[in-house]
């Protein structure tokens, strides 16, 4: 169970799977719900303040790189500016709510990880950042909770 456990945590922390992975996994698997989410929490939120404080940093420095290390990057550095116009166009002022909205509704391509990019292209403070990221995971993870308790309670 233990191994389990740790596949959750662990796959909460991969950029697109996340909780939105790691929960419907746990249920697949048979653990019980309210610990997987906990740990997909932690697992999905561990990574927030080492993305808003140095990967923005990183993927300057790795675009100007020749090769696929460089494009990786590129790539990602214009999702992260797209996630962010986005964010500031629907938000307009209330870039809080809207970024815990961008990261608590499990749609592909938000999350956590782009959420928080996206703030950190858009100077929003850290405090700020990391409390909103915060509420949209616990969001995600309540959505991705029900929808994969009914799912497997109906498959089985």
């Amino acid at each position: 169970m233990i191994k389990h456990y740790l596949t959750v945590f662990l796959i909460s922390m991969v950029p697109i799977a996340e909780l939105r992975a790691a929960i419907p996994y746990s249920q697949a698997v048979g653990l019980p719900l309210i610990p997987s989410y906990v740990i997909a929490i932690i697992g999905n939120m561990l990574p927030v303040p080492v993305i808003y404080l140095f990967a923005r940093k990183v993927l300057e420095i790795g675009s100007n790189m020749p090769s696929i290390i460089g494009k990786f990057c590129r790539w990602c550095t214009a999702k992260g500016e797209k996630g962010g116009e986005k964010l500031q166009t629907t938000a307009g002022r209330g870039l809080f709510v809207a970024l815990l909205l961008f990261v608590g509704i499990p749609l592909p391509g938000t999350g956590a990880w782009t959420g928080t990019l996206a703030a950190s292209f858009l100077k929003m403070d850290f405090k700020s950042s990391v409390l909103a990221a915060m509420c949209g995971v616990l969001l995600a993870g309540v959505i991705m909770m029900t929808l994969s308790a009914g799912f497997f309670s109906l498959i089985q």
